[in-house]
Order: C-alpha cells, then sequence, then structure tokens
C-alpha cells in the first residue's frame, strides 16, 4: 500500500515520488498536505531547516519536478547580492511564459521593482491557475543582505497578491533568523538525520546490476559498522561505498569465495577500511590515487598527507618564515652559532652540554624565542637577500592568526614579542621539502 496519497495527483506520480524519496516519505506527505491542489492558495512562507545532507534540496528538488509543479530554484550562495538573487527569480519565472510573451533581461535593483515585475510574470496564462513556488536553497545567506529582503520574501504573496509559496532551505534554526522589529513567522518543518536504518535502505538501492541485492547489502551494513560513529553525511558514506566496493568483491572475483562466505569478505575489507578511515571528509587524494594505493598495499601517508596540503596556499616567506621559527623552538640558543654561522671556528662540547643533548627537544616541547632570533635565522637560511620590511612582519601576524605560531608572553611588551612555533615535524617537513 504506498504512504504518499493525495486526490489532487495522479497515483502513478505519487508512487514514483515515494520510491525517489526513502526515508522521508512523512515530511514528503506534511509538504503535500500544505501545498494542497494547484489552485488553491498555500501557506504564504515554509522554512525546511536540519543539519547538512538531511535531504531538505533533493527532496523540494524531486517533489516539485515529479508533480511538474511550477517553481524557481536559487541557490542563495551563487546569488549573494540582493540584485542578484531577484534577477534570477524573474529570470526563471519568465521561461514558463510562451516565446512571445517572455522579454529581455529587465534590471531589478529594488524589492519593489521585484513585487511589479513578478506581478507581471505571475499573470502569464501558463501561471494563472497554480500556485508559483521560489524555493531559496541556502537561505541563510538572506541574513547578510538589506534588513527588508527577507521580510519581504515572507510576505510575498501578500506584496503580490498572486498565488506563490516562499519556501526557505537552512541549516539552522528559525530562531536564528528572527529580526528584533518581528516579521510574518513561517510554517516550520524540521528534517531529522538519517537513522542507521535509513542509510542502510537508502545505500543498499545503489548496487551494481552484476551482483545481488543481498551481497550489496551485506557490504554497506559492513561499511555502516565502520563509518557510522565518525560520519553520519549521505554523500560522504556514499562516495565511500562506491571507492571501496571492488576492494570488498576481490576474493568473489579471484574465485575464493562466493557471495556468502562473508567472514572471508570481511577480512578481505577490513584493514582497507581502517586506511579509508583517515582521510574521512578531508580528501587527501584521488579516487584514482586510492585505487592505485590499496593495488599496492601501501600506506595514505605515501602520497601527498594532510600537511603537505596546509602548506600550499602559504605565501613564500611564510614557508621560511615557519621553517625559521621551528628551528628557534627546538635549538638551543647556544647552536645558533654552529648551524647558521658559515665561519663559526671549533665549538668545544662541554660536560653540560653532552649530558643535556641526551634528551629530545620534541620530548621537552617548543621553547619561546624573540622576534630578532627569528629574522636572524630566517636570514641565514633563505638564499637570497630579504630586506625587513612591513610584509615580512605581517606574515608573521598571519602566522599567529593560522595558530602556527603562538605569540606568548605579556601583551604590554610591544618591543620585544616573544613567539612558539605550535606545528609538527612532519608539518614542517613537508614544508622544507
Amino acid at each position: 500500500m504506498p504512504n504518499l496519497e493525495h486526490p489532487a495527483y495522479p497515483a502513478d506520480k505519487l508512487l514514483q515520488l515515494e520510491s525517489l524519496v526513502p526515508c522521508r516519505e512523512s515530511q514528503v506527505s506534511l509538504l503535500l498536505s500544505i501545498f494542497g491542489e494547484r489552485q488553491q492558495f498555500s501557506f504564504p512562507s515554509i522554512f525546511i531547516y536540519g543539519h547538512t545532507s538531511s535531504g531538505k534540496t533533493y527532496v523540494m528538488q524531486t517533489l516539485l519536478k515529479t508533480l511538474e509543479l511550477p517553481h524557481v530554484f536559487v541557490n542563495c550562495v551563487e546569488y549573494f547580492t540582493s540584485r542578484l538573487l531577484l534577477e534570477e527569480i524573474l529570470s526563471q519565472l519568465q521561461s514558463y511564459s510562451s516565446e512571445a510573451e517572455q522579454t529581455s533581461h529587465v534590471p531589478c535593483d529594488t524589492f519593489n521593482d521585484f513585487v511589479r515585475l513578478f506581478k507581471q510574470a505571475a499573470a502569464s496564462q501558463e501561471l494563472q491557475n497554480q500556485t508559483v513556488y521560489v524555493v531559496l536553497d541556502r537561505a541563510e545567506q538572506l541574513r547578510e543582505m538589506e534588513a527588508n529582503i527577507l521580510p519581504a520574501f515572507l510576505r510575498l504573496q501578500e506584496l503580490t497578491g498572486r498565488n506563490v509559496t516562499v519556501v526557505l532551505l537552512s541549516e539552522i534554526v528559525w530562531e536564528l533568523f528572527r529580526s528584533s522589529i518581528g516579521c510574518f513567522e513561517p510554517f516550520t518543518l524540521y528534517f531529522p538525520d538519517y537513522s542507521i536504518g535509513h542509510l542502510q535502505k537508502i545505500l543498499s538501492q545503489n548496487h551494481p546490476p552484476s551482483y545481488s541485492a543481498d551481497f550489496y547489502a551485506a557490504y554497506i551494513n559492513i561499511l555502516l559498522g565502520v563509518f557510522y560513529m565518525v560520519c553520519r553525511d549521505l554523500k560522504e558514506l556514499q562516495y565511500l561505498a562506491v571507492l571501496n566496493f571492488s576492494k570488498y568483491c576481490e576474493p568473489v572475483v579471484r574465485g575464493e569465495a562466493n557471495e556468502r562466505d562473508s567472514r572471508k569478505l570481511w577480512k578481505n575489507i577490513e584493514p582497507h577500511l581502517k586506511k579509508a578511515m583517515q582521510t574521512v571528509y578531508l580528501r587527501e587524494i584521488s579516487s584514482s590515487q586510492w585505487e592505485r594505493l590499496q593495488h599496492d598495499d601501501g600506506e595514505p601517508g605515501q602520497l601527498k598527507g594532510l600537511s603537505a596540503h596546509t602548506h600550499v596556499e602559504l605565501p613564500y616567506y611564510s614557508k621560511f618564515l615557519l621553517i625559521a621559527a621551528y628551528l628557534a623552538s627546538y635549538n638551543p640558543v647556544r647552536t645558533d652559532k654552529r648551524f647558521f654561522v658559515k665561519h663559526h671556528g671549533k665549538i668545544r662540547k662541554t660536560k653540560f652540554m653532552k649530558k643535556h643533548e641526551k634528551t629530545s627537544n620534541h620530548l621537552l616541547g617548543p621553547k619561546p624565542f624573540p622576534l630578532d632570533r627569528l629574522l636572524a635565522i630566517l636570514y641565514s637560511i633563505v638564499d637570497s637577500r630579504v630586506v625587513p620590511t612591513a610584509h615580512i612582519f605581517s606574515q608573521i601576524t598571519s602566522l599567529v592568526t593560522l595558530q602556527l605560531l603562538s605569540m606568548v608572553g605579556h601583551n604590554d611588551h610591544l618591543d620585544r614579542p616573544r613567539y612558539k612555533c605550535t606545528v609538527s615535524l612532519d608539518f614542517i617537513r613537508a614544508i622544507a621539502r
């Protein structure tokens, strides 16, 4: 028996919609009851919220396209100013008019112009007898625009006198949208996170035709058993499922096991899933690199690691400043002459030095150093001549802001700032390469 029923829409369309939005039947059923029939006035504004990858955008797009309801879908991150947003809505709305009625691009500077132009576009014969849905994805960006934009969208039905419903999609709650002057309250609908049972059902639908559904469902069950505690993102889990499935099938392809030998299949895939745990969300390596790494039985660290990716965005002299800071933090002051002066002469190793150099400075942690020592080491490790300009000092401040360096001591010692290097040896090695 179908879960979605509505007298205004064909049963075959509702059955198709139910198959496309698994585990979201209750939310879709509630939306259909709010929408009503095509010609009926719906609620002026609807606010849908939930965590990332909870199906908000996908469900709304699928619902409107499957039932062929006239709609405008705009991402507020892509159209980040009020003018771009309003003009894009009008542009998409004009596409529903016949070719004879379509006009050239009309600039829209204010919301008053938008209301006037929206009335003209919504008065076309194709849109007269049905509700128009304006969907604004990533609606939290509206808070960064002019103060009148959000309240006006919430009352768009009232301002235009047309059958229009504005749907706001966001990852934050409605309480963070409310302004101090107050505004029209939309109908709020919450999309909860997918449970592990929902994820199992959704991911199992994508099984390859060359393998049975039970075999792929067992693989998804293993995958969720490993990753569910650290990752609930459906998109990330879909990516991981596709990426590691070939390794799971290897014993079956080689003829060493059949599809029911779950123990052998688990032993084969377990070490590779543990490696994949190190790169969840990070995308440190591409899919082709990961497949090659699995084939060679290597470690993720053999390819570019996180530290290698992090330092790529640093400016040229910031890299040398960070290396100099690391040397200043972990090398004693008395060794600077030995390491950084070409003709330093002979240095006698005293009993004190022999006794204390047995302890690794990495175990003791970074030591603070003054600014002049940092610059002295910088000048010695850079091949070319470095002029101490404001540009160099601003890069030191940037490294502190990025928390690669930390300032220590009292704030009143402005003439003698002291710093510590907070990055690891692996990070510095990656930069030094």
